[in-house]
């Protein structure tokens, strides 16, 4: 058995995920000055393809994608990488960074909502606690925007349209998370990159200066390229519903980045909602479920060692470290530490 809780693993590359993710946004709204919403989205998926070329790994240690993966793999382009950056985007030139930070929150909910339907994942007490804390905590984040009156209807519309679009990428990312992160991403960020900047060029949409190009290649590549992989490993360990969950601090993340540019000062309704948010998020990392549960016998193919008491195959030699390859589960009962993994999705 590994060292650690799966949990607490998951949860900090949620957590990665979430700041890298969350920081994108108060920087797209500043580079994505004058462009147009779909010019946006190409760059910043375009930088997520490039810095995807780099983080690919061998089919050995990896399993990668399927010709049966087509389907899932082309709705998440669609949503995850042309309706919602767009939408972002779009919304983000008619409202405040701040709030369209804060308004991301909502992602949360669809991704844990459809994670509860579609999987079936756990959602027990300490869960929906969490998640409750995290939207509490938006809540009073976006209603403090709406005071000050630099929240604009439409943008924080269609900031929402790119949550529920965003919501419906991570519930179908589960799906494809234990192939080779890096052929993940490269393959979405680079069908959603062309896809986008096809439809710029047929709208007509204004040419980038070199500065702003460049500026938002490298936010896609960091927000958008890096933060997916976390997220795709986040998953493995920690379930749609629960990495959605804590993804949501991202939003809290975007603020403090939108402050550190200069936006507006920080209020107590500010520091209540970042307080609920920080409460929900430990919540989540603190986490430790543990019980005696039974695996059904299955066959399947995904990155694993054989240090985890799951994967008693045996090899002759036996390799070291990390290795993929279609592998039989013979039925096993045990207890120990665990998320809604690959494994263990068992009712409760």
């Amino acid at each position: 058995m590994t060292s650690g809780s799966p949990v607490l693993r998951g949860g900090l590359l949620a957590l990665l995920a979430a700041a890298l993710f969350g920081l994108s946004t108060p920087l797209v709204q500043r580079f994505g000055v004058g462009l147009g919403p779909f010019t946006t989205a190409s760059l910043l998926y375009l930088g997520a393809a490039l810095v995807a070329v780099f983080q690919r790994r061998g089919a050995s240690v990896e399993a990668p994608l399927r010709r049966s993966d087509a389907p899932r793999l082309l709705s998440m382009v669609a949503a995850g990488a042309v309706v919602g950056p767009v939408a972002l985007a779009w919304g983000l030139q008619r409202t405040s960074g701040a709030s369209a930070s804060l308004l991301l929150t909502l992602e949360a909910v669809f991704t844990a909502l459809l994670a509860w339907r579609w999987y079936g994942e756990t959602m027990d007490r300490r869960v929906v606690t969490a998640v409750l804390l995290l939207l509490a905590g938006g809540a009073l984040l976006v209603i403090d925007q709406g005071l000050t009156g630099s929240v604009q209807l439409t943008g924080l519309l269609a900031v929402a349209l790119a949550t529920a679009a965003w919501g419906v990428d991570n519930t179908l990312s589960r799906g494809v998370a234990d192939r080779d992160p890096g052929q993940v991403v490269l393959a979405k960020a680079a069908l959603g990159g062309g896809a986008t900047a096809m439809v710029a060029l047929l709208w007509g949409e204004a040419v980038p200066s070199t500065v702003a190009a460049l500026a938002l290649l490298v936010v896609g590549a960091s927000g958008y390229g890096l933060s997916l992989r976390f997220y795709l490993l986040a998953q493995r360990q920690f379930g749609a519903a629960r990495t959605g969950s804590v993804f949501a601090f991202a939003p809290f993340i975007g603020a403090l980045g939108a402050f550190a540019l200069g936006e507006r000062a920080v209020s107590g309704l500010w520091l209540l909602g970042g307080a609920l948010m920080v409460a929900g998020l430990v919540i989540h990392l603190i986490e430790d479920h543990a019980h005696g549960h039974d695996h059904e016998a299955m066959e399947h193919e995904h990155a694993h060692t054989h240090a985890d008491g799951h994967h008693n195959h045996r090899h002759q030699p036996m390799p070291e470290g990390a290795h993929s390859h279609w592998h039989h589960h013979a039925p096993l009962h045990h207890a120990h530490p665990h998320a809604p993994d690959a494994h263990h999705q068992h009712s409760h």
